[in-house]
Order: structure tokens, then C-alpha cells, then sequence
């Protein structure tokens, strides 16, 4: 009991730490769009409920943090549409400062701008990182090898170097996952190094399907990660090309869960992440911001897709607004949003249920019951 608490502990703050910087910066982005496009900000909250700490800045904003991390929001005047909300409300509302009365325009681009803030943030702490540390090159070192897989029946074993497949030299480890994925079910010659001599070995690749088409599989982790110093631009463009590959890594696993080639149990919730984060702070502070950037890109991408609730579903009606030149039918906002509720309790409950099941939960309670 004693090792757990501090482990809860730590995952606890990390998650907190995470998380809260996740939100300030969305929340941040729709801040900053809303003052451009002359729309007051009456409240900046980085959490729910009770607030722990608050106070006013010079333009009226009340800026606080609230005893529940997890999220934030930022409060809009004039959010509101004038029919929900009783007339002595709207006496309050000062004339240009609404939000509801901005050009549809100025209303999209105060809501994109939290999720374009989550991608700037990710590029800003890769770009810091590439700059301090280098970029990091994974060698084609083997870490680990998968049971069962192509790698094991060669005898490929931990810490094998990978020099050359098919006569094709290997330098990272992203060259040989590369060869490796364009050969699905083929016996390759391959060249390795073990205990300082060259082996020549040949391997049959496994395959999957993934996007309509056959990968090959070698079934082998990663090793060692050099660090490669670079030049501040080399390092800011390899930022911005580290977010946007995580970007369409993001949308391929999707695409693979949607279309049965990916199990939908890799999909985490909170739980998980709070997990994750505690393990990755273990590991310093330079593993901790590489983390808070991927889900940065995560959290930007989830925020854009197409579901009322979402600043992404705020677009598409927003889109629809400008094609018709007038907002969609009151009704059908209503149920669009009631549906995009339904489907994110849904979603919660099944992201939460796969924490629980990935923690062994079910199963130590299959134990207790026997």
C-alpha cells in the first residue's frame, strides 16, 4: 500500500499538470481570437465549479481556477441566443461586444482558434525540444522482439543491429519500417550485427491489412534513440513536421479502427491518460512535454470533428449558416446537439470501460467473485 499511494500521487499531479496545460492553451486561443474580433470575455476558467482563485483584469475578464481539473471554458458576452435568456439579461449586453451579433465569420474563426492553438502549442514544445536536445534518431537496434512473430522465427534477438536488407543500408529505425511495411509476406535477405560481427539472415514478413491494402510485419521494437543536434530552423520545420506526422498517424489509426483493421481497445479515456502520465513524467521532463504535444495534436483533432457539442460541430453549423445566409433551423440544432451528447456519453463510457479492463479490474473482481 505504501508503493501505491505515492504512485497515485504522482500520476495524480502529472495528469493535473498535463491537463491543465492542455485546457489554458485552447481556452487560450478562443481568449485571444474573441478579443481580436471585438468580442468581450466575461469569464476564463481552467476548471469546474468552486473556484479556488480568481480575480478581475482591467477589461472585466474574471480569470479563475476551479477545484475540478478537468477542462476549462471560456465565457463569451452575448454567448447566449437573445431567446434563451430573460430580458433583463440582454439590458446587459453591450452593443458590439456580443458574440452572437458577430459576422459568422468572426464566430468561426473565435472557435477554430482553440484547436489551432493545441496544434501551435505541439509544434512550440517539439521545436523547444529539437533546439535543446536534437532531434531524436531511434537506431535500428532491436529492443524487443514480439512471441510468435516474423522477427522470432529468424532468430532475431534484443539488441541485434539491422545494417542492410535486400542490400539496402539501414540507418534509423523508421528505414527499416519502412522496407519492412512495402514487403508484406516476403523472405528477405537481411543483414545484422550482433556481438560486433555480420550475419547474414533471411526473414519471411508477416502482413495485415491497413487502409485497403497489405503492410508487412517484422514484429521487432525499437532500441536506442541518439540525439542529432540540429540548426533553430532545421529544429522549428522538423517541429511542425513532427505534429502534423502525428496528425496523420492520428487519422490513419481511425480510419483502421473504423474499418476493422485496429482493435477499438487501444481507444484510452482519462483514466489512462492520468496512467500514462504519471509513468512519463517518471522518465524527465523532456519525455512530459513530448507527451503534452501529442495530446495537444489530439486534443486539436478530437475539438475539429464534425460533432455538435464540439467546436468542430460549431463549424459545420457555422458553414451551413454561411451556404444558406441564415443559421439552421432551431430544431435541428437542438437535436444535432443532443445527439452529439449521446454520442460523446457513449464514447466516454466506452474509452472508460477500456481503462478499466486494460487496469485488470473485471478480472480481479472475476477473482474475488472466483
Amino acid at each position: 500500500m505504501l508503493t501505491v499511494i505515492p504512485y497515485f500521487v504522482r500520476s495524480a499531479a502529472a495528469f493535473v499538470v498535463v491537463l491543465g496545460v492542455l485546457v489554458f492553451v485552447h481556452e487560450l486561443g478562443h481568449y485571444l481570437a474573441a478579443r481580436w474580433r471585438g468580442v468581450r470575455v466575461e469569464t476564463f476558467s481552467i476548471g469546474f465549479g468552486k473556484a479556488i482563485a480568481s480575480w478581475t483584469d482591467r477589461t472585466g475578464t474574471v480569470w479563475k481556477v476551479a477545484w475540478l481539473p478537468l477542462g476549462g471554458y471560456v465565457k463569451l458576452h452575448g454567448q447566449e441566443r437573445p431567446q434563451d435568456v430573460p430580458e433583463e439579461v440582454r439590458a446587459l449586453w453591450v452593443p458590439g461586444q456580443t458574440f452572437h451579433d458577430k459576422p459568422v465569420l468572426s464566430r468561426a474563426i473565435v472557435v477554430a482558434a482553440g484547436p489551432v492553438a493545441n496544434f501551435v502549442l505541439a509544434m512550440v514544445l517539439f521545436a523547444g525540444l529539437f533546439i535543446v536536445l536534437g532531434i531524436p534518431v531511434t537506431q535500428p537496434v532491436v529492443g524487443g522482439v514480439v512471441p510468435d512473430s516474423a522477427a522470432a522465427k529468424a532468430g532475431l534477438i534484443v539488441n541485434d543491429r539491422i545494417v542492410s536488407i535486400g542490400g539496402e543500408p539501414i540507418k534509423t529505425f523508421e528505414d527499416l519500417q519502412h522496407v519492412i511495411t512495402v514487403h508484406p509476406a516476403e523472405t528477405l535477405s537481411m543483414t545484422i550485427q550482433r556481438d560486433g560481427t555480420d550475419r547474414q539472415i533471411q526473414v519471411t514478413t508477416d502482413s495485415r491489412t491497413a487502409g485497403g491494402h497489405q503492410v508487412g510485419l517484422l514484429g521487432v521494437r525499437g532500441g536506442d534513440v541518439e540525439y542529432r543536434q540540429v540548426s533553430v530552423p532545421v529544429a522549428i520545420w522538423s517541429g511542425i513536421n513532427q505534429t502534423w506526422v502525428i496528425t496523420r498517424d492520428t487519422f490513419s489509426g481511425l480510419a483502421e479502427m473504423i474499418g476493422g483493421g485496429r482493435g477499438t481497445d487501444e481507444l484510452g479515456g482519462p483514466l489512462r491518460i492520468a496512467q500514462m502520465s504519471g509513468e512519463i513524467a517518471q522518465l524527465g521532463i523532456a519525455s512530459l512535454i513530448s507527451f503534452i504535444g501529442v495530446l495537444s495534436v489530439n486534443l486539436g483533432l478530437i475539438n475539429l470533428f464534425p460533432i455538435p457539442v464540439l467546436d468542430g460541430g460549431h463549424l459545420m453549423f457555422y458553414a451551413a449558416e454561411a451556404l444558406r445566409g441564415r443559421p439552421l433551423p432551431q430544431r435541428a440544432q437542438e437535436y444535432g446537439f443532443r445527439a452529439g451528447l449521446a454520442f460523446l456519453a457513449c464514447l466516454f463510457v466506452f474509452a472508460t470501460w477500456n481503462d478499466l479492463t486494460h487496469f485488470g479490474l473485471f478480472r480481479w473482481v472475476a477473482g474475488l467473485i472466483g
